[in-house]
């Protein structure tokens, strides 16, 4: 019979035919517990886990969004790096360079800004990591030396919040300079008695580490970061020793007065203006 047959009405729908739910990008695991976290309550609890404290990496706009009091002013923008060893590996340098300014909508691979925080004047460098490993290159070290100078002139304190493998190997002999360049410039900030905080975050290492990153009147750190200069591995090779499972975190440098303090994330604004309260009279 036909009603045995009949075949039930069905409406049409842009999503005819689906028959789940999309949850991708809804989720994260974290690499610290290795809980899977839903992604807007990371973020509402700015990036560090609810469950075990790590802390995610975040970009030179989250960080500074949390350090100023409000909006703030940008130096040096149009500062980018030349090629001076026309240097080619897997691809040239510049073309590498091009893709990364246009995936990560930077010049290079740190923000030197100035604002109010705490209602104080106060100038912030912040590295980025995804730009090239947040490598210091010759823009990096002019951008920096440019902040110092104004923080000189101005008695305006230095915050630089540092997240980099360290020096940028395609400009050589020229990234290794910016080293000398950079500590030379902290030491006139040193004689101007205008205080420097050294933030150093998820990783901090090579040339970074090795010059300004270490250079603070405080150098304090985020829970759980890689801090250290040549890698673990390396060490292990050169000193023929095993070396212990928490070497390079950020607890260990403290345990070892290699570092002032150990600060979360959500302290940190209210950390650096307590500081520069008992710097700045």
């Amino acid at each position: 019979m036909a009603w045995f047959t009949r075949k039930k009405p069905s409406v049409e729908t842009p999503e005819a035919g689906e028959r789940h739910v999309r949850t991708e990008g809804l989720w994260q695991k974290c690499d610290g517990c290795g809980q899977i976290i839903w992604r807007k309550a990371l973020e509402e609890n700015l990036k560090v886990c609810p469950k075990c404290g790590y802390h995610f990496k975040i970009d030179v706009v989250e960080r500074l969004k949390l350090l100023y009091d409000s909006e703030w002013e940008e130096f040096d923008r149009d500062l980018v790096s030349t090629d001076p060893l026309e240097f080619v590996d897997s691809s040239p340098y510049k073309s590498r360079l091009a893709a990364t300014r246009k995936k990560v909508k930077l010049k290079d691979a740190l923000l030197s800004t100035a604002g109010r925080m705490g209602g104080r004047p106060v100038h912030i460098c912040v590295l980025d990591f995804r730009f090239m490993g947040g490598s210091m290159g010759s823009v990096m070290g002019e951008k920096i030396t440019r902040a110092i100078e104004r923080s000189v002139a101005k008695r305006v304190p230095l915050v630089i919040v540092s997240a980099s493998g360290g020096a940028r190997m395609q400009e050589g002999a020229v990234s290794l300079m910016q080293m000398a360049k950079i500590s030379a410039a902290l030491m006139r900030l040193d004689e101007a008695k205008v205080p420097y905080i050294s933030v150093l975050t998820d990783p901090t290492t090579g040339g970074v580490t090795a010059s300004f990153a270490m250079l603070g009147d405080l150098n304090v750190s985020e829970p759980g970061a890689l801090i250290g200069f040549a890698g673990r591995r390396v060490i292990e090779q050169t000193i023929r020793q095993r070396l212990p499972d928490a070497f390079q975190k950020s607890e260990f440098l403290l345990q070892h007065g290699f570092m002032d303090a150990i600060v979360k994330r959500a302290d940190l604004k209210q950390y650096l203006v307590r500081a520069f309260d008992f710097f700045v009279h």
